[in-house]
This record gives structure tokens, C-alpha cells and sequence, in this order.
């Protein structure tokens, strides 16, 4: 077959490359797919994304050598790729900063978000940019886990621990704790817990029983006082008791001594719980103890907000969870440093270059006459890929190296190496 005569005989593309354009020309660019820092309606329209979208047009140009061959993009082609690059870079460095606040910002307020990755309007979050914010450590996730153990101990966390009493029986041992209170929260609507057992589980943490109020004791070493006492018929002390002045350390050691008979001082009653039941050794005789006290808490579910000490809940439940709940949004275009704006335009570059590689892809060659042309299409597209992944891995890598817990590594390695440098430096010798 014969080598077709082209008509005309010469024919160049028709979309080539200019040398630059304008910031005016980036404005307001309904070609640009997000528009996200060119459109002036955006919360994130930025003066110097424009200029610097234009500017990469001249760069690129120069790059792929549009100084000899013709490049077939366009301006808006180029455009793109520049929005693309400062969007995969705020996706980049976001996941970074997750990576070092996540911990401390678990049960924190979330927002919601738009098409864009913007908040929404009305948000409490909303153009406050938190991504661009050092969060206070408060060790979120190891609190809650402590929340959770302090309440199995029965010693705080944000389960409220209620106290209710019943009175015993002489001479019964077995008591259904699960009944008694149930029974209470169901019929007397002022008790704290009521409507919140239910057919939930009870929780016992403490079991204990009172004296009389009538009844005082005072335990000292000196004076011979030793003394049950009504204060309210009369006093604790006699008119003739002797006082002995003792050092002041001593007095503490005393306190100290008291206070810890008080908290050890232990009844001639045991129990065990089983099945929610509570069974006493021995069994209660009528005179005492006539009533016994007992805390608790109530199983909840994981998902609801513990309505704890009155304040309606507010535990974080629902708060950050994850990665996806972080208020972040795309980084402002005039937050990104020199640092940030380089990667950009290396970026911008490659995905141009991606872009050319798919145009050229479509033939692999090209009719000429008396011959033909080679397209380096499928070149394109492979240095493009390896460009991008190259650039990707940068500056994650980077990043990695600059989390807060390794630089607080290398602060305490500087320490110890400035700690062994003073050990060798000879004390100075004091000449008076």
C-alpha cells in the first residue's frame, strides 16, 4: 500500500502550549475541576494560588522543552494539575498531623462536611482551621480507658456509682440486690437512679453498713482516753483531763495512726455477691446491723451519653472517632510555607507530564509524509508515575521524621548527649 499524500501537507496541532499567562486568567476558571482556590465565592480563594497557577504555566513550559517541540496541553491543562498538587498535599500533610494529634483529640467535636472537604456553614468548627492548630495533650484515649477501669473499681470515671440501703432480716442470709433496686427505681421517681435500671445489670462496687450517730471515739496515747460519749447530754472532755504538750510530729504521727484505723477498721460481717445476689455471714440479728448500704453502678450502652453528675452526658461519644471524623479541611493556600510550595510545583509538573503521556498515548504514531513518528506517550506516562510516587514518598517520609513523639526522642537524645559532654569538662577550681 502506498504512502498516503497528506493535504495539506504539513499539519500541526492545534492546542500548543504558550510561554505563560496571567493571574486574571486563573480567576474565576470554570474549566478548573474544583475551583476550590481560584473561585472568589470560595472560603479558600487565594490572590496567590492565581499567581502562582499562572507562573506554572511558564515553568512547565520550559520543562518539557517548549522552547523546541510543540506541547499539546493547554493552560487550563496546566491549571489543574497545579489545584491538584496543592489538594494532594493537604491530603498528605493532614494524615501527618493526624498521626500526632488523633490521640488527643478523641471524643473532641467533629463537623460536617461539604463535596469540597470544606465544613459546612453554621459549624462551631467553622474557619477556625484546627489542622493548622497545636492541640493541648490531654492523653484522650488513655483517659477514657481510666475512665473505664476507675469505674469497674468503683472509684469515679464518667458512670455515675449511686447508694441505696435495705434493711435486713433476722437471722436471713441471701438478698437479690438486682430486685431491691430495680423494685426502688421503678416506684419512687426521686431516687437518683430512677428509670435507669431497667432490665439493666447492676454493678455492686461497696458493701458496708453505719453505727449509730450517737456513738464517738477518740483515740489517743496519753490521758487514759479512751471514751464512748454523747456529745449532745455531754461533753467529751471532764473538768480535771490532763493535757500533755507533745512535739508536733508526733501529734502527725497520731493523726496518721487514726486516720488509718478508720479506713482499716473492718466489721465482724463477710458477704459474697453472686448473680447479683448478696448473701451475709453471719446472718443479721435483730440488733444490729438493722440496715446495709450498698454502691453501684448500672451497665450502660457503649453507644449512649452517661448522664454523669447531672451534666447531661458530654463524654465524647459523639466526638472524633478516627481518621474520618477529624474536622480538617483543605490547608489554605497562603498556610503552605516555601518548603510546601516547591513540592507543589514539582508535583504540578509531573501531573502535567501524565497529562501530555495520555494525549500522545491515543496513537503511537503518526503519519508523515514519506515516513512516520514515534510518539513518546507511554514514556511520558511511566516517568510521570515514578515521578509522582517518588515525590509521595518524599515527603511522607519526611513527615515520618517529624512526628511529636520522635522529636521528642531526639530532645531527650540531645539532653543525654549534652548530660555526657558536661561529665567530661573539668570543674573549675575556685581562686579566692
Amino acid at each position: 500500500m502506498a504512502t498516503p499524500t497528506l493535504s495539506p501537507v504539513s499539519q500541526t496541532s492545534a492546542v500548543v502550549l504558550t510561554t505563560g499567562s496571567a493571574p486574571s486568567d486563573v480567576e474565576d476558571n470554570t474549566s478548573l475541576p474544583f475551583g476550590l482556590y481560584s473561585n472568589t465565592a470560595s472560603g479558600l480563594f487565594s490572590q496567590y494560588f492565581c499567581s502562582g497557577a499562572a507562573e506554572q504555566v511558564s515553568y512547565t513550559y520550559k520543562k518539557l522543552g517548549g522552547d523546541v517541540l510543540d506541547i499539546e496541553l493547554t493552560d487550563n491543562n496546566i491549571y489543574a494539575a497545579y489545584e491538584e498538587a496543592v489538594l494532594e498535599y493537604s491530603y498528605i500533610v493532614n494524615i501527618h498531623q493526624a498521626k500526632n494529634a488523633l490521640s488527643d483529640l478523641l471524643g473532641a467535636t467533629t463537623g460536617t462536611f461539604d463535596h469540597e472537604g470544606q465544613l459546612t456553614s453554621g459549624s462551631a468548627l467553622e474557619g477556625k482551621n484546627v489542622n493548622l492548630k497545636f492541640p493541648r495533650f490531654e492523653f484522650a484515649y488513655s483517659r477514657r480507658v481510666g475512665y473505664g477501669v476507675s469505674t469497674e473499681a468503683g472509684f469515679g470515671g464518667e458512670v455515675p456509682i449511686y447508694s441505696a440501703s435495705f434493711d435486713t432480716v433476722t437471722d436471713k442470709q441471701d438478698y437479690d440486690l438486682q430486685q431491691l433496686v430495680s423494685s426502688s427505681a421503678a416506684s419512687d421517681s426521686s431516687l437518683p437512679f430512677s428509670g435507669e435500671v431497667g432490665d439493666k445489670r447492676i454493678n455492686i462496687t461497696r458493701v458496708y453498713f453505719k453505727t449509730p450517730h450517737a456513738m464517738w471515739r477518740f483515740y489517743g496515747y496519753y490521758g487514759g482516753i479512751n471514751t464512748v460519749g454523747n456529745l449532745a447530754s455531754y461533753g467529751q472532755w471532764a473538768d480535771d483531763s490532763t493535757f500533755e504538750i507533745i512535739p508536733t510530729w508526733q501529734n502527725k504521727a497520731q493523726a496518721m495512726a487514726f486516720e488509718d484505723a478508720i479506713y482499716t477498721r473492718n466489721s465482724h460481717y463477710s458477704y459474697e455477691i453472686k448473680n447479683g445476689r448478696l448473701r451475709l455471714f453471719p446472718s443479721a440479728v435483730e440488733s444490729s446491723p438493722s440496715k446495709i448500704w450498698i454502691e453501684f453502678f448500672v451497665d450502660s450502652d457503649p453507644w449512649s451519653e452517661p448522664d454523669t453528675e447531672g451534666r447531661g452526658g458530654k463524654s465524647g461519644i459523639d466526638g472524633i472517632n478516627n481518621l474520618n471524623t477529624l474536622p480538617y479541611e483543605n490547608l489554605p493556600y497562603e498556610n503552605i510555607n516555601a518548603i510546601g510550595k516547591q513540592w507543589i510545583r514539582r508535583f504540578a509538573l509531573s501531573l502535567s507530564k501524565e497529562t501530555l503521556g495520555n494525549i500522545r498515548s491515543k496513537f503511537a504514531t503518526i503519519p508523515i509524509p514519506g515516513d512516520s513518528v514515534t510518539l513518546d506517550g507511554p514514556a511520558l506516562l511511566s516517568q510521570a508515575q515514578a515521578e509522582q510516587e517518588k515525590l509521595r514518598e518524599e515527603l511522607k517520609t519526611t513527615l515520618d521524621e517529624l512526628t511529636y513523639h520522635k522529636l521528642m526522642a531526639e530532645d531527650a537524645a540531645l539532653m543525654e548527649s549534652v548530660n555526657t559532654i558536661n561529665k567530661l569538662i573539668p570543674l573549675k577550681v575556685f581562686v579566692g
